[in-house]
């Protein structure tokens, strides 16, 4: 008989765990709260135009790429449809004061040698820089898909240096210091917090290539589901209630429709804060619960999901960013009523059959949980008008910025909808609407360092907060977990050999 493995959450880590599971022979079941399976890849529509919530930029799903090895070796990757940034200009970053606009390539020469165009007192510094945030990629076995082996990994000094201070020793125009950060929003990045190689991942990804889904991010979604459908099931509308322990390991899950009982192993791809609430107190000693209570979260965002009039509003295939001013880069996360937004990211979502016009957009400006905690306490539908006069407010801020971007911005606007930290945090069930999950800490990396290992026996953990956050972080997350129970390297070895024998 095949061993039975439950999965408690069903967002991206839980999905990519449960179906490279159920791909090795085991029997999964996926226990989702939401109606819709997938996390951050869950889609909803408004006057029949559908919105990501999630999942708007990706990286590794090119072929070669770790994220699109791991779909090939589950047979999914020809079911995710693909429009590629355009290689001349991948991102755009405005800076409304000096009026400036950089429009970055893609890939590491051209990206190289636009930076050195713009700033070409810095020439030296650009390029090596850009050796040193590839070469910090190349030392993380799992990012490139390669076996980790038995001893311990062997980083460079740079590695666990705060970010911006990786970025200081190379570039000294401060200018050219704030662009190379521009993607800070993609990490919930802090000055001197932040780990030099989190940012050297995510920038390597993106410049090697930036692709969004077309037609939206449920398609992948649907695949892992499908593939878990082999042999198991998702169960949606179904949210875990309480996780019994009993002599050190867990005996039976708790869910709004029932209970599940019996399984080889029990997987939480819930956010670590969450389980806390839902597991018996003595399953965990107080000083690991206190730890998973004190990591620092990252920062929230509010959004914009605007529905544009017909044919008013041009499609740009690639992700913009606009900054008041220089400067700014690193305080996403204050806040101030008065001068917010000081800055975001913008982009027009591809639909399946994409024109020159756009029919939607979607405005992320970071935000920090405090500045709806008066709110708290309320639920979806029922905050109160106080904040809706507050969200009322946030919308026309950020319109007013768009409309300087874009002048006549407004008139081709048909609707606007609107989500803060609190729809995150009672959408995705995370502590403090957190973005990116726990927030990496280079002063103290053992801390926010979560391992998919827990001290109840059969239970493991996966999703964003126990590694990597994002598309290519958590299926990466993913591997540690199905190798926990399969043996290290097991899985990579695998993959890599079908990867290769294609």
């Amino acid at each position: 008989m095949k061993e039975n493995v439950i999965i408690m959450g069903g967002g991206l880590g839980g999905l990519f765990t449960g179906a490279l599971l159920v791909h090795e022979g085991y029997h999964v079941t996926v226990l989702e709260k939401n109606a819709q399976a997938g996390g951050g890849l869950q889609c909803f529509t408004r006057e029949g135009v559908s919105f990501e919530t999630g999942m708007h930029m990706l990286g590794g799903l090119r072929k070669g790429g770790a994220i699109y090895q791991i779909c090939n070796y589950l047979g999914i990757a020809d079911q995710i449809k693909l429009r590629h940034a355009d290689a001349q200009c991948i991102d755009s970053i405005t800076y409304l004061n000096p009026g400036k606009t950089y429009r970055l390539p893609e890939g590491r020469e051209a990206f190289t040698r636009y930076l050195q165009q713009e700033f070409p007192h810095e020439a030296q510094g650009i390029e090596r820089y850009m050796a040193k945030i590839y070469n910090m990629a190349s030392e993380v076995a799992l990012f490139n898909m390669r076996p980790s082996g038995e001893a311990p990994a062997v980083h460079s000094e740079e590695f666990l240096w705060p970010a911006d201070a990786l970025i200081a020793h190379y570039a000294s125009d401060p200018r050219l210091r704030d662009l190379l950060a521009y993607m800070n929003p993609m990490y919930g990045g802090v000055a001197g917090h932040t780990p030099a190689y989190i940012h050297a991942l995510i920038n390597v990804l993106y410049i090697d290539g930036t692709d969004r889904f077309e037609g939206g991010s449920k398609q992948l979604a649907d695949a892992l589901t499908g593939v878990i459908d082999t042999d198991g099931e998702v169960h949606t509308s179904e949210a875990v209630t309480a996780v019994h322990v009993a002599q050190g390991s867990v005996t039976q899950v708790v869910t709004t429709r029932g209970s599940y009982s019996g399984a080889y192993r029990y997987i939480s791809d819930l956010h670590p804060c969450t389980l806390l609430k839902l597991i018996d107190e003595k399953a965990f000693t107080r000083a690991y619960r206190t730890r998973l209570q004190e990591i620092p979260v990252t920062y929230s965002c509010f959004t914009l999901y605007i529905i544009f009039k017909p044919n008013s509003f041009p499609y740009i295939n690639h992700t913009c960013y606009y900054q008041d001013d220089y400067g700014l880069v690193w305080k996403h996360g204050d806040y101030d009523s008065a001068s917010w937004p000081r800055g975001f990211m913008y982009m027009t979502s591809a639909e399946a059959d994409q024109g020159p016009w756009a029919s939607k957009m979607i405005v992320n400006v970071l935000m920090p949980y405090s500045a709806v905690k008066r709110w708290e306490h309320t639920t979806t539908g029922h905050r109160g008008p106080d904040y809706e006069a507050w969200k009322a407010q946030r919308v026309e801020q950020v319109l007013d910025r768009l409309e300087t971007l874009h002048p006549g911005f407004r008139a081709k606007v048909k609707s606007v909808y609107s989500a803060s930290p609190l729809t995150i945090r009672d959408y995705y069930n995370v502590k403090d609407g957190a973005l990116y999950g726990y927030r990496k800490d280079c002063r103290n990396i053992a801390l926010s360092q979560v391992p998919v290992f827990t001290k109840v026996k059969n239970l493991l953990l996966t999703g964003q907060n126990i590694n990597l956050h994002g598309i290519c972080g958590v299926p990466l997350t993913a591997i540690n977990t199905v190798e926990a129970m399969m043996g290290r390297d097991v899985l990579v070895r695998k993959i890599n050999a079908y990867n290769h024998g294609k």
